[in-house]
């Protein structure tokens, strides 16, 4: 008998599979396309040949636990103990789900706020926990009415995701303070912050969990090297927590991969030498900007993009149809392969919208884009 009878196959690996059944253009999926930057790679290639390829200690490499933390103090004015705050995982979807199994427990609620990433669900039903999904207002803002009511007293935990996947939208001030608000009147509950895009924002700086000590003695907050330097392949992400809370994290992450990659945690640690993640943001905001200046003249009606290297974009002045079966037509009849974001959602809600991820080569962009025109 399944343990998650009512999981199937990802939507990303549905509409990654088809693209290449039809050699349609990969715009669902979101990784980049393009070279990982020349400095790394070369980092990468020194390292091959010298004594870095055995088990590093469990929470991760010490020089690069200690480059976090001034990464995390620089960015965010926020101290962290290297030792005690601090662990290296096997990408943020291992640190997910190594946080919610370790604090999550049997008959706990999980409270996740849709569309939201398919990640989240799995682990909570793995703890016989039960998700509680509430759905954003139709502009991505958090519909703070809804989340209150769903707060309970079996409430353990809630989850956000700020940037937002797959909406590319970023929480203001003044939902932080209404986050603080509805938690003073649940002192257990946890806050589990997936950041992974943290660096890809825009006109629109990103607020953290880290900037909110209020926060701070009660939140997981999970991070991706691999989404901020291309290198979504190497699985390499980080999470922060008080020690009280990291203490479980790393009982159950010890027995599940026990530690990272070595190679990768070392090479990290040489790059984070190198570089300014001041840059990404830019760099990511000309892909975004290029990407939507060439579906101008498109019956597509784009959404604002705060943050990700995602865009969403409305697809109701082209059909009737819903949008699972919008964008296999897209890929079937027009060679470009998007996620219907109504598969981010528990209820399956239709707002006729489909995600593209911009994070490819200008010629891909170029040539996706003229075929979503013909649309």
């Amino acid at each position: 008998m399944s343990k998650l009878p009512n999981i199937g196959t990802s939507i990303f690996t549905v509409m990654s599979k088809m693209a290449t059944e039809y050699n349609a253009i990969n715009l669902s999926q979101g990784f980049p396309n393009f070279s990982i930057d020349q400095r790394l790679s070369g980092i990468m290639a020194r390292l091959a040949t010298e004594n870095v390829h055995q088990y590093l200690p469990m929470s991760g490499y010490p020089p690069l636990l200690m480059q976090t933390a001034r990464l995390v103090e620089k960015s965010y004015h926020r101290i962290v103990q290297p030792e005690t705050e601090l662990l290296i995982t096997a990408g943020a979807t291992q640190a997910l789900f190594t946080a919610i199994q370790a604090l999550v427990k049997a008959n706990d609620e999980v409270i996740i706020l849709d569309p939201s990433y398919d990640s989240y669900i799995a682990p909570v039903l793995l703890c016989n926990a039960k998700p509680v999904r509430v759905n954003l207002n139709d502009d991505f803002t958090p519909n703070w009415e809804s989340i209150g009511t769903a707060f309970s007293s079996k409430t353990k935990m809630i989850i956000i995701n700020n940037p937002h996947n797959p909406t590319g939208k970023i929480w203001t001030e003044s939902d932080f303070m209404a986050l603080e608000k509805l938690l003073e009147h649940y002192p257990e509950v946890l806050v589990l912050s997936d950041e992974v895009y943290e660096f890809i924002t825009f006109e629109q700086q990103h607020i953290s969990v880290h900037s909110r000590p209020k926060l701070h003695h009660r939140s997981v907050v999970v991070s991706s090297f691999g989404k901020s330097f291309h290198i979504t392949g190497w699985k390499v992400g980080y999470l922060v927590a008080p020690e009280p809370l990291m203490t479980e994290i790393k009982k159950v992450h010890q027995f599940l991969v026990f530690c990272v990659n070595s190679i990768c945690q070392v090479a990290i640690s040489a790059y984070l030498d190198l570089v300014s993640l001041k840059e990404l943001g830019v760099f990511y905001q000309e892909k975004r900007d290029y990407f939507r200046q060439l579906l101008q003249n498109s019956r597509f009606q784009l959404l604002p993009s705060e943050g990700t290297y995602f865009q969403v974009a409305s697809y109701a002045s082209i059909s009737d149809e819903d949008d699972l079966t919008f964008c296999k037509r897209l890929i079937t009849d027009h060679g470009v392969a998007a996620i219907p974001v109504s598969s981010f959602y528990a209820d399956g809600k239709d707002l006729k919208l489909v995600r593209f991820c911009f994070a490819k080569d200008n010629a891909t962009l170029e040539e996706a884009a003229k075929r979503l025109c013909a649309v």
